[in-house]
């Protein structure tokens, strides 16, 4: 009964996720509510909720400060001088400025926000490829999967959702994929490189004018002294989290404050930046504490052992056991089908549920899935807003993009799944 209960709760929450009947947060807060009701726990619903809320709580303190540190840094012209030396160091060498543009969608996407990467690496870059006779798709691809890859990041927005579903920390999660993580990377890279050579032959011989300096000028004037105490903001966090020398919650609090002290002394402009980033912030960590509630209930009420127990007598042994392995391969492709709200949080955990009933460790089901599924995957969901951006400011056809891009995203994926084996992150 409560098996049935539990797939019929996860199925209506898919259902008014994906249709858009409802917003992922109502979803996420009433379904579980009604479903623990109907299972009679209508008087432990209370205490079932309390508990994912405080197992929640940390992440979603984790990612409404990096949203603002790494936001108060972009708003400060941290990255502006960066973009300009990776534009003029590129000239007008097709290879390079691939190269260039991976480089500087990577750096963009380090707050781990889809349209901002867009919204700034696009139109810098867009003028110099017309120019030269690039091809826009060319682009788009590459934007891409570096945007996409670096979603892996532990505050990117897949990671932090898998992490709260599974009710694990980031760093747990994130750190046994760091080698996976950057071989992505160079992956990219590589393919970057390759599109760059490709584009050699089909381009005329045209000299680049300064556009670079045209679409570069910094919007703030940053003092060097300032510039360099940014950088070593953003390393020293990230060392610190990658280390695990202290929770990534305090790491962000801390950093931000610092960024914010450092870059926007006035208190009123200290105010207006808060502003400026409040409202992605709290809708991401609405949701996070909305999953609380649901996945709150659906553990504490017993359904999702429930549901893993009734799997487990379906789907044969050596099938179960590599439910892992499974879930990387899919996980790329089904950003084409379900949204990061609905699979991370109705799909994850029952993966992760099953994975355990056949002694296989859950956290392996989420890292797996984290190497796809709206990471590289998220730039070519036709799920996401972010998409539409892209190739709106790229000027590009969706399906074109799509078929350029999905088969290197899926690529990208599978050397990081391969990797992830190979180094004994996912057994097999």
């Amino acid at each position: 009964m409560l098996g049935l209960l539990g797939v019929l709760t996860i199925a209506i929450l898919l259902f008014l996720i994906i249709s858009k009947k409802t917003s992922a947060v109502v979803a996420l807060i009433l379904v579980p509510v009604l479903a623990g009701i109907l299972a009679g726990k209508f008087e432990e619903l209370p205490s079932m909720i309390s508990s994912g809320l405080i197992s929640i709580a940390p992440t979603g303190v984790m990612f409404v400060f990096a949203i603002l540190f790494f936001g108060v840094l972009m708003d400060a012209g941290t990255f502006q001088p960066i973009i300009s030396r990776l534009l003029k160091l590129a000239g007008n060498d097709p290879v390079k400025i691939a190269l260039a543009t991976a480089a500087l969608a990577m750096m963009v996407h380090l707050d781990g926000s889809g349209a901002v990467t867009f919204l700034v690496v696009i139109p810098a870059l867009l003028p110099i490829y017309d120019q030269i006779g690039m091809n826009r798709l060319t682009l788009a691809s590459i934007v891409a999967l570096s945007a996409g890859t670096m979603n892996i990041l532990p505050w990117g927005g897949p990671t932090i959702r898998a992490a709260s579903a599974l009710d694990v920390t980031v760093t747990e999660l994130f750190n046994p994929l760091l080698i996976p993580f950057l071989v992505g990377l160079v992956t990219v890279f590589g393919i970057a490189f390759y599109l760059g050579k490709k584009e050699i032959d089909t381009i005329p011989s045209v000299e680049l004018s300064r556009v670079q300096e045209g679409n570069t000028d910094q919007k703030v004037k940053l003092p060097l002294w300032r510039f360099w105490i940014n950088i070593a903001l953003i390393l020293l966090a990230i060392l610190t989290i990658v280390m695990s020398w202290a929770p990534p919650y305090v790491v962000f609090m801390i950093a931000f404050g610092l960024a914010l002290l450092i870059n926007f002394p006035k208190v009123s402009d200290q105010k207006e930046r808060v502003d400026a980033h409040a409202k992605e912030a709290l809708l991401m960590a609405s949701i996070l504490f909305a999953a609380g509630c649901f996945t709150g209930i659906l553990k504490g009420s017993g359904m999702m052992d429930a549901m893993a127990s009734g799997i487990q007598t379906i789907i044969p042994e050596f099938l179960g056991r590599q439910l892992p392995l499974l879930t990387g391969i899919l996980a790329m492709p089904a950003s084409l089908v379900f949204d990061p709200d609905s699979f991370y949080f109705g799909i994850l955990p029952l993966l992760a549920s099953t994975a355990e009933s056949f002694q296989v460790s859950g956290i392996e089901a989420g890292q797996a899935a984290i190497l796809g599924q709206m990471t590289t995957g998220f730039p070519v969901s036709p799920l996401t807003g972010s998409t539409y951006l892209l190739i709106g400011l790229a000027g590009v056809d969706l399906g074109d993009h799509q078929k350029k891009t999905i088969p290197l995203a899926f690529l990208v994926t599978l050397v990081m799944l391969f990797v992830s084996v190979l180094i004994g992150v996912i057994r097999v």
